[in-house]
């Protein structure tokens, strides 16, 4: 299985990026976009992966190939940032390892997730480096889209624009990696609108199947303002316990790895250069729960919506396909008792909502305001 098999439902980017690939002299820095869900980031480490490949093709076999699509390469940089948004010291740090010569394969590769994430004087601070960067380095930059990256850094940079892949390409990839049967995979793939690390966890975790059930069924038991605040306390609910059990596994597993590093004695007080360093540590996983928390009530959000995008699917008489198709009943009955302008009107609440989460008022008002008027 090669590095390209796992860009799914992308054949003209592979193609493109084959060719890049078996260029001698690759363009110097790309930008990849595409909605969420559509291999951004996989496509970036498949290129990586291609770029340092010992047979020059992305045979996904060898120890190159393997290492730089993992993020474990020594000359593969994969950077993700734990904050809201890449902080200039960051950004400084990534200009600084650019410089740095391979030390295995042809490349020093600088991957940079959510670059979207970059404000102007960040962006600012890595221009250079990417219009001009040492003759052995190559910047992969992955946003939404152009428009979410500085007009400069975009015009120094060669676009790969992708979309959402099919139905049928992520239930095959579930199929493939991870053994899934075909039904609930296809099933999980529809649910997750075909965003491949979404329908992932649906089809691998029966409580991640519960809880968007949960979430997507909360408009048929609202019937007035009282249940509204039951509702948004709930969905609040259900996505901090989410986001509070995926951080704490990490957070105690990094503790422990950086008390063995720097031989903090098993029992007895912690030194005080180890103290500090556990304190920075806390404040950086701090940050890290605050985004996760964040992106959990976003996908909340994101699957709300699928409930009335099905009901104004239905209102409309589109004929496509619901994505909610097992609450086909309850979704048409429910489109029965209100017009396609007052579903409009609360997708576009909740789309208002979603933007001000990402903001520094309480998630929790948030969504009791959005509860009480769509309700």
């Amino acid at each position: 299985m090669s590095v390209w098999d796992e860009v799914v439902g992308q054949p003209r980017v592979v193609e493109q990026l084959q060719r890049a690939a078996r260029d001698k002299d690759p363009t110097h820095a790309w930008l990849f976009t595409g909605p969420p869900g559509s291999g951004r980031s996989t496509a970036a480490r498949a290129l990586a992966a291609a770029l340092l490949c010992e047979r020059g093709t992305g045979c996904g076999q060898c120890h190159a190939c393997r290492t730089a699509f993992a993020g474990t390469h020594a000359d593969v940089t994969n950077f993700v940032t734990e904050n809201p948004q890449i902080s200039i010291e960051e950004a400084r740090e990534l200009v600084v390892k650019a410089q740095d010569r391979p030390s295995v394969g042809s490349w020093r590769i600088m991957i940079v997730e959510d670059a979207d994430r970059m404000t102007e004087r960040t962006s600012n601070v890595m221009l250079k480096s990417i219009e001009e960067p040492p003759p052995h380095t190559i910047w992969l930059l992955c946003a939404p889209s152009p428009m979410d990256v500085l007009v400069t850094i975009r015009s120094r940079c060669r676009a790969v624009t992708l979309k959402v892949p099919s139905a049928q390409d992520v239930a095959r990839l579930l199929v493939a990696r991870h053994g899934v049967p075909e039904q609930r995979a296809l099933q999980c793939a529809r649910l997750a609108q075909c965003h491949v690390g979404v329908a992932t966890r649906l089809a691998l975790y029966e409580d991640a199947r519960t809880r968007r059930q949960e979430v997507v069924s909360l408009p048929l038991s609202m019937h007035g303002v009282t249940q509204a605040v039951r509702a948004a306390d709930r969905l609040h609910r259900l996505a901090v316990d989410e986001s509070a059990a995926d951080a704490e596994a990490r957070n105690d597993q990094e503790r422990a790895q950086l008390l063995v590093s720097m031989g903090a004695p098993e029992t007895g007080r912690v030194p005080p250069a180890i103290r500090g360093a556990l304190n920075r540590l806390e404040g950086d996983q701090k940050r890290r729960s605050r985004r996760i928390q964040t992106d959990t009530l976003d996908r909340f959000l994101i699957d709300l919506t699928t409930f009335y995008r099905d009901v104004l699917s239905v209102q409309l008489g589109t004929g496509m396909p619901l994505v909610n198709e097992h609450l086909g009943e309850q979704i048409r009955g429910y489109a029965t008792n209100s017009s396609a302008e007052q579903t409009l009107e609360k997708i576009d609440v909740i789309s208002e909502t979603r933007q001000r989460i990402r903001t520094n008022v309480s998630a929790q008002l948030a969504f009791e305001a959005m509860m009480v008027s769509i309700v």
